[in-house]
């Protein structure tokens, strides 16, 4: 019996692994942990990955959470196209391992696009497919 619950924790501790962000294992996308299910303090719009088109209001703060998709690391150079439009602000906020968190404010009337990138994640020494995932959510500032 003390043997088969060694194996079982064994397994576990094993198998937790495919939870880490870095695992190509099939394992789940992270998700925004409950209290980031909504915008945090200070911020009036949460944009997530499945968002595509968001419509804000001048002077409105926007929170940009990304999860890390299996095999490709994390999101990188979150930015808006038209910093006149939609412009970054600091958020204070500590991201998770596998997440990608970013605050941006509606300045002016417009259009703008916020964008990240994410490339294959692949161990040192190992041949790397060169080919790389782009995120983009429009900004409608009115």
């Amino acid at each position: 019996m003390i043997k088969l619950a060694l194996a079982v924790v064994g397994a576990c501790v094993l198998l937790g692994g495919c939870g880490n962000a870095d695992c190509a294992c099939g394992a789940a996308p992270i998700s925004p942990p409950p209290s980031a299910t909504g915008p945090v303090a200070g911020f009036d719009v949460l944009v997530t990955n499945t968002d595509q088109d968001v419509t804000v209001h001048a002077g409105q703060r926007i929170e940009v959470y990304l999860t890390q998709r299996a095999g490709l690391t994390a999101w990188n150079g979150l930015h808006s196209d038209d910093e006149a439009v939609v412009g970054p602000i600091p958020t204070g906020i500590t991201a998770a391992r596998g997440v990608t968190i970013g605050g941006f404010k509606a300045i002016a009337p417009g259009t703008a696009s916020i964008t990240a990138y994410a490339t294959a994640a692949c161990s040192p020494g190992q041949a790397c497919p060169m080919f790389a995932a782009l995120y983009s959510v429009r900004v409608t500032v009115i």
